[in-house]
């Protein structure tokens, strides 16, 4: 089982910098598109971090690495990233599954962009960043394809939902979700959006993004100290 996530805040450059951890009881197999963490393996925690919209540092799993150390988080674990303050978290459950999700979308943009439009858009210079952050728990064991295809089904019902709600765009370019599940019981083979845990995770990922994303979200380095 995974946790709720718990609040919590580091201190960096005079600030206290919010950041949300979730424990599990035991070992959870997961999959995940994060900088600390990523790929398919067993985790024991997950971490969601604010940074300023200024972050620069071209270590973030090390940086990531950092932060677990501060919190005496221990074995491997996820970390992510956002500009989005995580205490905005939105929560969602739909037939056990549940789904977290931080919503930034200030830089949305087309999966499947042209080239030309897409070198444009980086010579452009710096723009607001927007990160869209999922994890996610599945109360039953997924195979490893039902893993990854539980990533494709989260990633489609928040394309889903941005198109909702009338953003031009499929997400944004840091974008990132993670799928915990239970290392043992018997093993679900499929994750798509029709199985019997994909429909539930693309309902409950479609309405946390939707709720997250239907207000005026300020980066968390934007709004006054204190």
């Amino acid at each position: 089982m995974l946790s709720e996530p718990v609040l919590t805040a580091r201190r960096e450059d005079g600030r206290d910098v919010p950041l949300l951890v979730w424990r599990a009881e035991r070992p959870l197999r997961a999959v995940s598109s994060a900088p600390l963490g990523g790929g398919i393996g067993v985790r024991r925690w997950v971490v969601n971090a604010t940074v300023p919209m200024s972050y620069d540092r071209d270590d973030p799993a090390a940086h990531l690495a950092e932060l677990a150390d501060r919190l005496g988080l221990d074995g491997p674990g996820v970390g992510l990233l956002t500009g989005v303050d995580v205490a905005e978290v939105v929560a969602r459950t739909d037939a056990g599954v549940r789904v977290w999700a931080t919503v930034g979308l200030g830089t949305p943009v087309w999966a499947a962009e042209p080239a030309p439009a897409a070198l444009a858009r980086r010579a452009g210079g710096v723009q607001r960043v927007g990160t869209v952050n999922l994890v996610a728990y599945v109360p039953a064991r997924l195979g490893d394809a039902a893993l990854v295809n539980a990533v494709a089904t989260a990633t489609e019902a928040k394309a889903q939902a941005i198109a909702g709600l009338g953003v031009p765009g499929t997400g944004t370019p840091t974008d990132a979700v993670t799928v915990l599940c239970p290392p043992d019981g018997p093993e679900s083979a499929y994750g798509g959006p029709r199985s019997a845990w994909g429909a539930p995770l693309a309902r409950a990922v479609h309405a946390a993004v939707t709720a997250g994303g239907a207000g005026t979200v300020v980066p968390w380095s934007d709004r006054p100290a204190g």
